[in-house]
């Protein structure tokens, strides 16, 4: 009987040590670990979120998203230029090359800096010499981007680097330190303070200064070897980055420019923004796990393209296609079919009685969201095997097709519903052009999507071990 009880003991210990042998290798899994950073991130971030729209109204709410809209857009342009082409080039490089890259972006980005601080503030003696009437939403990012600029550039910068060493935890950590604080002081203003707008914005960019601090000290972007910046090395950078800037700007364009032009609509202005706003956040939340699966299959696709393996390079891109569109499929129906309780919840009674008009918003951008994996991957192959000028083609036509149509759907038709239609079809129009150039370069083949994501599946505890 002894013996028996020791034998089940030992079972049941070597069944927990292979259990969390194994969980520990999952732990690792560069896939999750990128999931798990940025679900992080958007979890602090949907808190914020939230807590705006309880101690903003809906029409300084709408300026909020506007001057946030606006940075986001302005900083893919600063960090597009680089981050791309600084990731392709810090994967596998050694230390002294490391140093260089990061040097090297580091001062393009510090000049871009300079650029942007004096085009917004001239724009804005303008506009208030003028007497202009704009969106006070245009007027706070003119005032206050360039502050909010130079305290997030040297965490953006390090980024690159945490990216090329798939680094997800120090990345995830940077990213929490900023994003926590706003978080926590959003909390303390929610149930004391009771700040304004401008005073949040300020709170805004000095957390933002304390993580790029953070990422000096560590000498994790590039400031203390501006030095050691090589001209060969910033022609390199700008002659890749000008493409993958183009694709970055004109992506971010695909979603903020709803934003920009509702801002401008006379009827739908601030408030309009607000609202839309919200299913627009929950489309982004469900779309998290794309940006992370995107920010690993990106170096390794561009790995495989370096040595020369186009069919290795390929297989990465249907497994990624095809896993990732299983995934999203379930994601999609539960948003469609909980669409009103999650608008609810994110927007406050503050939109209740906008509620129906929200919820057809959302399920409308259940779709989008079914589309996107694909739509995505094909962008990321065209970056992998050096062709970013194709890629950035291919989101130029989206992007003029997504602002006609946002035109009309906002000054002729004068409906956010119509605005989240334009969605589904621009990207509808993205995935047939990125197959065509796809098929054109490398000779992708549709059908390989299933047999590859079958075999991927098969091999799992590969993968995951």
């Amino acid at each position: 009987m002894g013996k028996e009880s020791g034998s089940v003991q030992i079972f049941h210990k070597n069944l927990c040590c292979l259990m969390l042998g194994k969980l520990k290798n999952i732990g690792k899994e560069k896939n999750l670990s990128s999931l798990m950073a940025n679900v992080s991130v958007a979890f602090l971030g949907l808190v914020s979120f939230m807590l705006l729209t309880r101690q903003l109204s809906k029409e300084l709410f709408g300026e909020w998203v506007l001057f946030i809209t606006l940075a986001t857009f302005v900083d893919l342009l600063r960090f597009g230029l680089t981050r791309t082409s600084s990731v392709r080039l810090l994967s596998g490089a050694d230390k002294e090359n490391v140093k260089v890259v990061l040097g090297t972006s580091f001062r393009i980005n510090l000049v871009l800096l300079v650029v942007l601080t004096l085009a917004c503030w001239m724009l804005y003696g303008l506009v208030v010499a003028g007497g202009f009437e704009i969106n006070n939403g245009y007027l706070l990012f003119l005032m206050y981007y360039p502050f909010l600029a130079l305290s997030n550039l040297s965490w953006n910068n390090a980024m690159s680097l945490f990216q090329a060493e798939q680094n997800f935890k120090r990345m995830m950590f940077v990213r929490l330190s900023n994003v926590g604080l706003f978080c926590v002081f959003l909390v303390i203003n929610y149930a004391l303070l009771g700040l304004g707008l401008v005073e949040i914005i300020w709170v805004n960019i000095v957390v933002n200064a304390i993580s790029g601090l953070w990422c000096s000290l560590k000498n994790w972007d590039g400031l203390l070897f501006i030095s050691q910046a090589k001209r060969n090395v910033q022609k390199e950078l700008i002659n890749f980055g000008k493409y993958s800037m183009g694709t970055l700007i004109s992506s971010s364009l695909l979603k903020s420019s709803d934003t920009f032009i509702i801002g401008m609509s006379p009827i739908l202005g601030s408030a309009g923004i607000a609202m839309y706003a919200i299913p627009l956040k929950l489309t982004d939340l469900l779309g998290i796990p794309l940006h992370s699966f995107a920010m690993t299959a990106y170096p390794r696709m561009s790995k495989k393209s370096i040595q020369g393996d186009i069919m290795g390079t390929k297989k990465i891109f249907y497994s990624y296609v095809g896993i990732v569109t299983l995934l999203f499929f379930p994601v999609a129906f539960a948003g469609f079919v909980f669409a009103e309780p999650m608008v609810l919840f994110l927007g406050g009674n503050e939109y209740k009685d906008a509620l129906p008009l929200l919820t057809l918003i959302f399920r409308v951008f259940t779709f989008y969201i079914m589309l996107l994996p694909i739509d995505r991957f094909t962008g990321v192959l065209l970056d992998s095997i050096n062709k970013p000028k194709l890629n950035l083609y291919k989101v130029l036509v989206m992007t003029s097709a997504n602002i006609v149509l946002n035109v009309l759907a906002v000054f002729v038709f004068e409906s956010l519903v119509a605005v989240a239609v334009g969605t589904v079809l621009f990207t509808v129009m993205g995935i047939f052009m990125g197959f065509y150039y796809l098929k054109r370069e490398i000779q992708i083949r549709g059908r390989d999507i299933f047999s590859e994501s079958v075999l991927f599946l098969r091999n799992l505890k590969i993968h995951l071990g």
